[in-house]
């Protein structure tokens, strides 16, 4: 029997895992559920929220190559259940990843939200389109200073969510900002109430914090 996690366990991956202890908790979780091949709502929501990914192909020697791509909030789209598309946008000119798909088709989005120290893993292939304007604006940013040169569509074979496990908390600096400035407005409020209390004072008014 196959599983949709046999696109990572390999056989190979599995003697080890026999050998190291771990085959019979993952045989039990391929039995049992074993990883999604499609994108559930919990999914396409933390897709929706990236404003960077890891894109990962390799070539024809099967040499790997990690790609970062970054933009606004939901340039990553989920077009349907297994399909994510995003816009390429003009870069260094190296065209290593865009070379890399016309060879071997085989990618990987590793996602990682460092905030709430939540990573997405997702096995697929991915492909370039050139020549569909409509798609192309369809995936653009609005609003977003980039040049668009082509589409990439990433078909989802299988996905695994992983624990926390040593993930630095950290946060974006716009979600900071905000904090800080709610923080500081509050602050400025209860001194102005303090001044008032004061100013009040000699009068016998009491007023509530």
């Amino acid at each position: 029997m196959t599983y949709s996690s046999d696109i990572a366990f390999t056989p190979t991956i599995k003697s080890i895992q026999t050998r190291e202890g771990s085959r019979r908790a993952y045989a039990r979780m391929e039995e049992e559920h074993s990883w999604r091949t499609s994108l559930t709502p919990d999914i396409v929501a933390f897709i929706a929220q990236q404003t960077s990914v890891f894109l990962a192909t390799a070539n024809r020697e099967m040499q790997p190559y990690i790609q970062h791509r970054g933009g606004p909030a939901g340039f990553l789209k989920t077009l349907d259940e297994t399909t994510i598309g995003f816009a390429d946008f003009s870069g260094n000119r190296q065209y290593v990843t865009i070379g890399n798909l016309a060879d071997n088709p085989k990618a990987y989005l590793f996602l990682i939200d460092y905030s709430r120290r939540r990573r997405v893993k997702i096995w697929g292939t991915a492909r370039v389109v050139e020549d569909d304007a409509e798609l192309i604006a369809r995936l653009a940013p609005a609003d977003y200073a980039a040049r668009v040169e082509r589409a990439i569509l990433f078909s989802v074979l299988a996905l695994d969510v992983n624990c926390p496990s040593h993930i630095p908390q950290r946060f974006e600096a716009s979600d900071v900002a905000a904090a800080l400035a709610d923080r500081d407005a509050r602050i400025a409020a209860l001194e102005a109430q303090v001044q008032e209390l004061r100013a009040n004072a000699g009068h016998g008014v009491v007023i509530a914090i």
